[in-house]
């Protein structure tokens, strides 16, 4: 990859802007600009971008809404668009600006959860790793052609998305030199296999917010790991539970016995561990 491309960055979350923009440079590319979206929420999912946190030399656009992207991505004249970390649909106007395409970083295995929070999904489906998997961006959402995809195990002890992320970026930086290689010659990825899709919306059952004692004790931690991670968008961030006359919202348990105050459950294949609950 000779062409040194100009590449738009589109994302909110810090950590992703600090280090993808070393990583173009290295690869040979002059990342422009960041485009990020102004939020009245912002979600626990981890530090957002700020004007003292953008690496020096970027500049850093703020879209009131979705259809604000197109004309601050045509500002800074880009070749290429990566998305990685942004809450919103975007119009096909807005990813047809750059000439080669955008592309866009998705924490799953598409075509296997499609939708906003998948990292939830893998862990209430017990899928065993999280993924991800770099694509092309069209109108419709992670439907986009397959350029590259990778996936992590996942730990007992994977509860925050700041443990969990620092290892999808690990993959996803290691997959991207082939993925622009994909870019470069013009690759529109492996089409998507509708067939294997499915759906990674808001948790929206009354019976997954409730914790049932008699479940396996890995299915329970993985349901309150899996509340934790939709990251407040499912209204809740812990499922409820009654022990011993009390209702109480459990927010981290443990599979080993980690000492100190943690408090033992049976449940219907063994023990599990309470770390963190709040009465209700």
């Amino acid at each position: 990859m000779s062409e040194s491309w100009r590449v738009a960055i589109v994302s909110m979350v810090q950590p992703v802007v600090e280090r993808l923009e070393p990583v173009l440079r290295d690869l040979g590319h002059e990342p422009v600009g960041v485009v990020t979206a102004r939020l009245d929420r912002v979600g626990p999912g981890g530090p957002v971008l700020a004007n003292e946190t953008v690496p020096a030399g970027l500049d850093l656009l703020f879209a009131a809404d979705k259809w604000r992207v197109e004309p601050l991505l045509r500002s800074l004249e880009p070749d290429l668009m990566v998305c990685w970390g942004f809450p919103w649909k975007l119009p096909q106007a807005a990813l047809d600006v750059a000439r080669l395409g955008s592309i866009n970083l998705h924490p799953g295995l598409l075509p296997r959860h499609r939708g906003p929070i998948p990292l939830a999904w893998a862990l209430r489906d017990g899928d065993g790793s999280f993924g991800v998997t770099w694509h092309r961006m069209d109108a419709e959402l992670d439907t986009g052609g397959l350029l590259a995809q990778g996936s992590v195990t996942i730990d007992d002890d994977d509860v925050e998305i700041l443990q969990i992320g620092p290892k999808l970026g690990a993959e996803a930086f290691r997959l991207l030199p082939d993925v622009l290689a994909r870019v470069a010659a013009g690759d529109p990825g492996d089409v998507q296999d509708e067939a294997l899709t499915t759906w990674a919306g808001h948790f929206v059952d009354d019976d997954y917010a409730r914790i049932d004692w008699s479940h396996p004790a890995r299915r329970i931690h993985d349901q309150v790991r899996a509340w934790h991670l939709t990251m407040g968008l499912s209204g809740l961030v812990a499922p409820v539970a009654e022990l011993d006359g009390e209702r109480l919202l459990v927010s981290r348990t443990s599979l080993r016995d980690p000492g100190e105050e943690a408090r033992r459950v049976e449940c219907g294949d063994g023990p599990l561990w309470i770390v963190a609950a709040e009465r209700l």
